[in-house]
């Protein structure tokens, strides 16, 4: 078999850190997801790291070799001495494919991924912001699928499994939309209706979840056992990781920050109940506030977007009005984050999403104020960081949902 030359530095995916738990997974499937971290890896350091003898190991890579799932590479090393390069090992990235999607009020985005985790193609679609039924949505899902496949000559026999996030509450277990702003009905069983409809295996979960996952298949989270999320979008989302998992409550509802109240019988939120947090701080919440601050001609509640942009620019410019919506809403956000750091006492937490644009959701005094309200601060001084991500990572963060299902079989067969 001929050797593939590969870089040895090349960073991988997935957490880099060992789980703390009682029932690990199998040591084969340790094996595999410490390669996919790595990228590449001698196996004399796969047994150092997971403490597993060098024959075990031996015999756990021959068997995902011979299962296709792992493949022998030669490392491009600095010349350090004599001697040829140590035989490395790496995931096979034909070994399976997946796709991760991200719905949202604008834009519908999918990646197409190889098994070990990298980005194929991607393609995108617009949404309307509008609620749709059922079949509507699966129809634009779909549609975006099959383009995605079109571009890259691939059919949907060729696609291990889907991964969709979606803004909601989702009931991940069991595959239901328990209620979500892009459909105008609740309790659906959207995972089983696109198997039925598409024929893909299908993984739904809340868009901050999957955008949690990207975090730490990806980005900082990487080297981190456990951390909190927080978004700034349309709505306001939550996740939480725990020893490297996501963390969703008893009934996979859990998080949903934006839903917590801060307001008795306060603002109308879109999910039907008064005084959440995300009626004070959604990008709809602070539209509805902008004709205070505006002339009513200029608020177009049919284009937030604009509506928003227009509110910003008003504010930078000195309007006192609508420089009071956006510090309100700052205030809020201080409320949420202190509310967070008391409960959860997480080791770092990490805001995102579209409204880091906003200076005014990300300041020095929005931090300050969050530390003014929490016992023992000092522990979270440096412990808030902004990290701004793209419409693409959310949706790699749905494909590394649909990647550990498609692991989880392959090792099932291996």
């Amino acid at each position: 078999m001929k050797m593939k030359s590969v870089d040895l530095s090349r960073a991988g995916c997935g957490p880099l850190l060992a789980m703390r738990e009682a029932q690990p997974k199998p040591p084969k499937h340790q094996v595999l997801e410490h390669i996919r971290a790595k990228g590449a890896v001698p196996r004399v350091e796969i047994a150092k790291a997971l403490d597993i003898s060098p024959g075990s190991v031996t015999a756990f890579t021959s068997e995902l070799i011979q299962a296709g799932l792992l493949q022998e590479v030669e490392g491009r090393q600095k010349e350090t001495g004599r001697g040829r390069p140590r035989v490395s090992l790496a995931i096979s990235r034909e070994a399976e494919r997946v796709i991760g999607i991200k719905l949202s009020d604008r834009t519908h985005t999918a990646a197409l991924m190889d098994f070990a985790g990298n980005q194929i193609h991607q393609a995108s679609i617009s949404s309307d912001g509008r609620e749709v039924g059922t079949d509507a949505l699966i129809d634009r899902i779909g549609g975006l699928v099959d383009g995605l496949l079109a571009e890259t000559g691939l059919e949907r026999r060729d696609i291990a499994a889907i991964g969709i996030g979606m803004p909601g509450l989702i009931d991940h277990d069991n595959g239901m939309v328990v209620w979500s702003p892009l459909l105008d009905s609740r309790q659906v069983p959207l995972a089983a209706l696109i198997k039925s409809r598409l024929s893909f295996h299908t993984l739904i979960e809340n868009d901050t979840n999957v955008l949690a996952l990207a975090e730490l298949w990806f980005g900082k989270g990487r080297a981190m056992q456990s951390f909190a999320l927080v978004t700034i979008e349309n709505g306001i989302g939550m996740a939480f990781v725990l020893n490297n998992r996501l963390f969703r409550g008893v009934r996979g509802l859990g998080m949903e920050l934006g839903h917590t109240k801060v307001h008795l019988d306060g603002a109308l939120c879109r999910c039907g109940k008064r005084g959440c947090l995300e009626a004070y701080l959604a990008d709809y919440a602070l539209v509805r506030e902008a004709a205070t601050a505006l002339h009513v001609q200029a608020v177009d509640l049919k284009n937030p977007e604009a509506t928003m942009q227009i509110l910003l620019d008003e504010a930078r410019a000195g309007n006192e009005a609508a420089h009071s919506i956006f510090l309100r809403a700052g205030r809020y956000l201080a409320l949420g984050l202190s509310n967070i750091m008391q409960v959860f006492d997480p080791e770092r937490i990490i805001i995102s999403g579209e409204r880091l644009t906003f200076e005014y959701f990300y300041s020095k005094g929005v931090l300050d104020e969050a530390l003014a309200m929490t016992l023992e601060a000092s522990r979270f001084r440096d412990q808030v960081e902004v990290h701004a991500w793209e419409d693409p990572i959310w949706a790699r963060g749905a494909g590394a949902l649909a990647l550990g299902y498609a692991t989880d079989k392959a090792m099932e067969a291996a």
